[in-house]
């Protein structure tokens, strides 16, 4: 019996010390890996995370266990991953699996960013959870841990009528394209203390007005 109670105590401790190491927020910026989809539309979201890195002065390094790569922060007691999966986009789900069964357990813990079609060049809003609206990367993550997650959604606007879509999002976005865009990485910028903190209702009122 003595033996039994040992070994319970010792089941205690390591189960305490993995809830430990959960995390309070993952922030996932989705993109296709490799220098020719650098600065694409579809990269906007690993391209604003990069910007978030910078900012908070975070190294990322290769994970194999999560296949991406992270940057681990301390940001006002709150202990957070900056996630840029190394997966292509539409494969994203695999990375955001393993950190939901891993990192956080709640989705409402996962900040995916990404591009949007919905949206105009300049647009930036947070939304919780909804459908994929037709982005690949969402629709894999929403069927690999369901669709309750956040994201962060910065706006590419539409191809031309008739234009390929899938060719179009490859692509880097046009002098003023890419001049709005950084103006909503900027906005986001702004609203990083809220975002960092899971202050969503704030951040949203923050992105949601019209200002700059």
């Amino acid at each position: 019996m003595r033996m039994e109670s040992l070994l319970k105590k010792i089941a205690q401790i390591v189960l305490r010390k993995k809830r430990n190491k959960l995390q309070d927020l993952c922030i996932i910026g989705l993109g296709n890996p490799g220098e020719k989809y650098s600065k694409t539309r579809h990269n906007a979201g690993c391209d604003f995370i990069d910007l978030i890195a910078s900012e908070l002065q975070a190294e990322f390094k290769l994970s194999k266990k999560f296949d991406a790569e992270i940057a681990d922060i301390s940001y006002k007691e709150h202990q957070i991953s900056l996630i840029k999966p190394k997966e292509f986009i539409n494969r994203s789900g695999k990375t955001l699996k393993l950190l939901r069964k891993f990192q956080v357990d709640s989705n409402d813990k996962l900040l995916v960013l990404h591009d949007d079609m919905d949206l105009e060049p300049g647009e930036v809003k947070l939304k919780i959870g909804g459908g994929h609206a037709g982005h690949n990367g969402l629709r894999d993550i929403s069927q690999q841990i369901g669709s309750d997650y956040v994201r962060l959604r910065f706006g590419i606007g539409h191809p031309p009528s008739n234009a390929d879509t899938n060719a179009w999002v490859i692509k880097k976005p046009n002098p003023e394209e890419k001049m709005r865009l950084k103006q909503s990485f900027e906005k986001a910028l702004n609203s990083l203390d809220p975002l960092l903190q899971k202050k969503w209702m704030i951040a949203m009122n923050a992105l949601h007005t019209n200002e700059h």
